[in-house]
C-alpha cells in the first residue's frame, strides 16, 4: 500500500456517488507498501479501502484478483471482499485509472514477530493454498523469473558505483537459478506477497489477509519461500529458527511438503529473495520523487539472498 495518486476530498465523494455505501466522512492515504494507492475511508456506513491500482498491476488481471477474494471468502477464509457500484460493477475508474473498494478488516499489523505468530501463518497458507488449488481460477506469476531478469535488464546504464554489488550478485544469481530452477512441484493460487503488512491480527491471532495483487498460479513451495524470507530473519539479518520451525509446524499442521519440495527448497528461497531484491533495487533508483511512498531497502533482501547462497540447508 502506498500513495501515488493524490486525491482531493471531492473526488473521492463523486466517486462514492455510483456507490451505496454512504456518505464520506473522512479519509486517510495509507503509506505502507510499495505498489498501488490506497486510501482509508470512513462513510457514514462503515469503513472501506479504496485502492487505484497503480504501475505493476495490469487491469486485464484485476477480475482474477476479485474473483479470488470472493471464493476465499466463500469459503471461510478472512479477506476483504470487493464491493459493487450501483452498476454492479466492482473494477471502475477514477482519474483515468482502475480503482476498487475493498471492506475494511479489523486488526492491526505486528510490531514485533513471534513464533506463535509464525504458527498462525503457516496454518493460513495451508488453509489458502487448501481452498485455492481447487479453485476454477487461473493467472500466471507476473513477477516471475523472466520478470526479474527484465527488471535487472534496466540497470545496466546505471553507472552509481554503490549499486555495482547488486548488480554484480544479481547476474550471477540469475544464471544460477536459470539452470536449477525446480519443475512439476505441486501448485495452487498463491498470495506472493505475505508481508507483515499484509497481515493483521487481533489477539495474536491473524483476523485477516489482504493485498492480493502479486496472486498467481505457482509452487508452493514457493510461497513459504517467500514467507520464510520475510518472517524469519531477525533485525541484524540472523535467521530465526524458532520463527521458521512455529512456521513449517502450523503449515504441516494441515499439509505437507513433499520430498521434492523439501530438497528445491534452497533454490526457491534464494530465487524468493531475488524478486524482492531486484522489485526493491528497481523502485529506490526509478521511483517518482512526488510519491508518498516509504520505499523498501534492497539491502535487506541482498544479506537475506547471502545468507541463503552460504546456508544450502537450514538445520534447525
Amino acid at each position: 500500500m502506498a500513495v501515488f495518486t493524490k486525491l482531493e476530498k471531492n473526488e473521492i465523494e463523486d466517486f462514492l456517488k455510483d456507490y451505496s455505501i454512504g456518505n464520506l466522512i473522512s479519509f486517510e492515504g495509507i503509506i505502507k507498501g510499495t505498489e498501488n494507492t490506497n486510501y482509508k475511508i470512513i462513510t457514514s456506513k462503515n469503513k472501506y479501502i479504496l485502492t487505484i491500482l497503480e504501475k505493476r498491476v495490469q487491469p486485464e488481471d484485476l477480475p482474477f484478483f476479485m474473483d479470488l477474494q470472493n471464493e476465499l471468502a466463500a469459503h471461510g477464509f478472512d479477506c476483504p471482499l470487493p464491493v459493487k457500484n450501483n452498476k454492479k460493477s466492482i473494477i471502475n475508474k477514477l482519474k483515468d485509472k482502475n480503482a476498487v473498494i475493498i471492506t475494511f478488516l479489523q486488526g492491526e499489523n505486528l510490531t514485533n514477530v513471534m513464533p506463535e505468530h509464525c504458527h498462525e501463518l503457516g496454518l493460513k497458507i495451508a488453509q489458502f493454498t487448501n481452498i485455492t488449488k481447487n479453485l476454477n481460477l487461473s493467472r500466471p506469476n507476473s513477477v516471475g523469473y523472466k520478470t526479474w531478469v527484465s527488471i535487472y535488464e534496466n540497470f545496466k546504464n546505471i553507472n552509481n558505483e554503490s549499486y555495482q554489488e547488486y548488480f554484480q550478485i544479481l547476474s550471477n544469481e540469475l544464471i544460477f537459478l536459470k539452470n536449477n530452477w525446480p519443475i512439476n512441484l505441486p501448485t495452487a493460487i498463491i498470495h506472493a506477497d505475505l508481508f507483515i503488512d499484509n497481515i493483521l491480527f487481533i489477539k495474536n491471532k491473524i483476523s485477516g489477509i489482504i493485498d492480493f495483487y502479486f496472486s498467481c498460479n505457482d509452487f508452493i513451495a514457493y510461497e513459504l519461500a517467500l514467507t520464510i524470507n520475510a518472517w524469519c530473519f531477525n533485525d541484524d539479518l540472523t535467521f530465526n529458527y524458532k520463527n521458521y520451525n512455529s512456521l513449517m509446524m502450523g503449515f504441516e499442521n494441515i499439509s505437507k511438503l513433499n520430498i521434492e519440495e523439501k530438497g528445491s527448497m534452497n533454490v526457491l528461497l534464494r530465487g524468493a529473495a531475488v524478486r524482492i531484491l531486484v522489485t526493491r533495487l528497481y523502485d529506490k533508483i526509478f521511483h517518482p520523487d512526488d510519491a508518498l511512498v516509504k520505499l523498501k531497502d534492497p539491502e535487506e533482501y541482498l544479506n537475506i539472498l547471502k545468507w541463503h547462497q552460504k546456508n544450502i540447508k537450514i538445520d534447525s
